[in-house]
């Protein structure tokens, strides 16, 4: 392998694609790429190829996830542009528990599934945390019962500070959840007022003293730079305090304003579309301030998003099997997943996704069959975002190494000295790991390149 390895090199670009500028204001849109191609182009005539992809078995040796939707929170926050709800009561809940069970069992009993047991699981929001402990056994048990845990490598629970108390910790910690994630964002009361977050600070510290005494294997924190009203004195404060904790992860985003977002919906009354948030360059410096912060205390960066305390034990196993193409079985109202080479997700909207599986119809709500190009690109694109990718994998996986197939995006990012790249090794630098998202556009197709990602 080597030997072939090393009469590849990058050719010099006969022109450079129509990437999206360096942007420095912080207007309106999402550009987290999060999958490929993006979600704006998976179409409801697609559906039909989901539906006939499960009834295929499996390619062998691909892994199987579990993902499950939890879309209720005490408050929204301003930022957020997922699918959550703050207006329902305990029969409503109690329906989409139920929704979910009968969504599952319906995937546990297709050929695509055929007995598989998932390896990774992950719960996210919305706030999963917002159930109560009865409501959490009740889904948990019900999902056990359909597609055993006893093979899973990581269970991941997302919550929130101020929906924990330590009944409700240990609960969690007995369903056998391994890693814990809690969305603290920041540590100010202002700042987190401002922004429409529900909890505040003395929330966090009993939150996350309590996890640490019951033994979740893994603590991972998440932080936002450039909330609305942020400065330079909050945000070192903010990663001092989250130093403080000694975390095993901390995973922190950069402040963005998609479409649907209180945010926005107040830009566009006021007819300004600069958000009141901090500009790129700002951002980018803060998280490598935070990542310089914490590199100082032993930890390690490894992804555009991500610190650890010791990388030999501390994994993420639902983004890297997202990443490398594992089969995800994802259930919840406007979940995304991935079954059989087949992107796909639910309806959009509480009752219609409850209704259909009641009705004993797939919720699916639209689907996308990627050509091998596009599984490459995907691949490629999502595993950059780890900061590194080893060549050898992909010939091995698509037959031909990634300096040939992206000879044009790669020696131009290797030029704007973004990136570097060895015989078995393509590499951002850290400049170019604080703005993958933006540089990530390099890659796509042409007609991929225009309207929203999202």
């Amino acid at each position: 392998m080597s030997a072939v390895m090393s009469t590849i090199t990058i050719a010099p670009p006969p022109a450079k694609p129509a990437g999206p500028p360096l942007q420095k204001e912080t207007t309106a849109g999402n550009y987290f790429v999060a999958n490929y191609p993006p979600f704006a182009f998976w179409k409801t005539e697609a559906v039909p190829e989901f539906l006939s992809a499960l009834d295929r078995p499996p390619e062998p040796g691909t892994p199987l996830g579990l993902y499950t939707h939890i879309p209720f929170c005490r408050k929204r926050c301003h930022f957020c542009y997922f699918r959550v709800y703050t207006d329902k009561n305990a029969d409503d809940i109690r329906g989409y528990l139920d929704a979910l069970l009968r969504d599952l069992s319906t995937y546990a009993a297709k050929p695509v599934i055929g007995g598989r047991k998932p390896r990774f699981i992950y719960f996210g929001g919305g706030t999963p945390s917002y159930l109560s402990p009865d409501q959490l056994k009740f889904l948990t048990d019900g999902m056990k019962r359909l597609l055993p845990w006893d093979e899973a490598e990581e269970v991941t629970f997302e919550a929130e500070p101020g929906t924990l108390t330590d009944h409700k910790l240990r609960a969690i910690r007995e369903l056998g959840v391994t890693r814990l994630s809690l969305g603290i964002e920041h540590f100010d009361d202002h700042i987190l007022e401002v922004n429409g977050r529900a909890h505040r600070s003395k929330e966090i510290e009993r939150a996350y003293g309590y996890a640490r005494e019951i033994g979740f294997p893994q603590i991972n924190i998440d932080l936002i730079a450039g909330m609305v009203e942020e400065t330079e004195e909050k945000w070192q404060e903010t990663v001092a305090k989250a130093v403080a904790l000694q975390p095993d992860s901390v995973t922190i985003y950069q402040m963005e304003v998609p479409y649907n977002t209180g945010i926005y919906r107040e830009m566009k009354a006021a007819g300004r579309l600069v958000a009141p948030v901090a500009d790129w360059d700002t951002k980018r410096r803060w998280v490598n301030y935070a990542y310089s912060e914490f590199e100082r205390r032993g930890y390690t960066v490894t992804s555009a998003t991500t610190v650890v305390r010791d990388p030999a034990s501390v994994k993420f196993r639902y983004r890297d099997g997202l990443f490398s193409g594992a089969d995800i079985l994802s259930i919840g109202v406007a979940s995304f997943g991935h079954l059989n080479g087949v992107h796909y997700q639910n309806h959009h909207d509480f009752a219609p996704y409850v209704e259909a599986v009641n009705a004993g119809q797939w919720p699916v709500h639209r689907a996308l069959t990627p050509t091998a190009e596009e599984r490459y690109l995907r691949e490629f694109m999502l595993q950059l975002k780890l900061g590194s990718v080893h060549p050898s994998r992909f010939i091995e996986k698509f037959g031909i190494a990634p300096q040939v197939q992206f000879a044009v995006p790669l020696a131009s990012l290797q030029s704007q000295g973004f990136l570097t790249a060895g015989e078995d090794r393509i590499g951002l630098t850290r400049e170019g790991l604080l703005q993958v998202d933006r540089l990530l556009y390099e890659f796509f197709r042409p007609e991929h390149r225009t309207g929203r990602y999202a």
